[in-house]
């Protein structure tokens, strides 16, 4: 009657001990995953006078896999605290407000 008390408590401690073990695996591919997702975050804050790509979703003359679906850059004129963004063209003739997520960093190659 001993033996089998003392087994059985035995046996507990196992279970807990492994349910342990689980609960930290757990929680380290938790880390893991939200590390890579939080790598792959883009950045959304648009400063006025930064240039800008507006996504085109309409696009549809060309059908090829080479078009590219990011229209010319633009120039930011001013952010809304909705996530709207007011942008113009370079040459300030058309002015319009786009949603933010439609846009991303124009990056410019520099010569050295």
């Amino acid at each position: 009657m001993e033996t089998t008390g003392t087994n059985r408590v035995n046996g507990l401690h196992d279970l807990e001990e492994f349910r342990f073990q689980a609960f930290e695996s757990a929680r380290l591919y938790k880390e893991r995953m939200k590390q890579m997702h939080d790598k792959h975050i883009l950045d959304w804050n648009f400063k006025p006078g930064e240039l800008v790509m507006l996504y085109n979703s309409r696009l549809r003359l060309f059908t090829g896999k080479s078009k590219s679906r990011w229209s010319e850059p633009f120039r930011v004129v001013q952010m809304f605290p909705v996530g709207a963004v007011e942008i113009e063209s370079e040459d300030g003739t058309n002015k319009f407000t786009v949603n933010g997520q439609r846009l991303k960093h124009y990056l410019v190659m520099t010569e050295e």
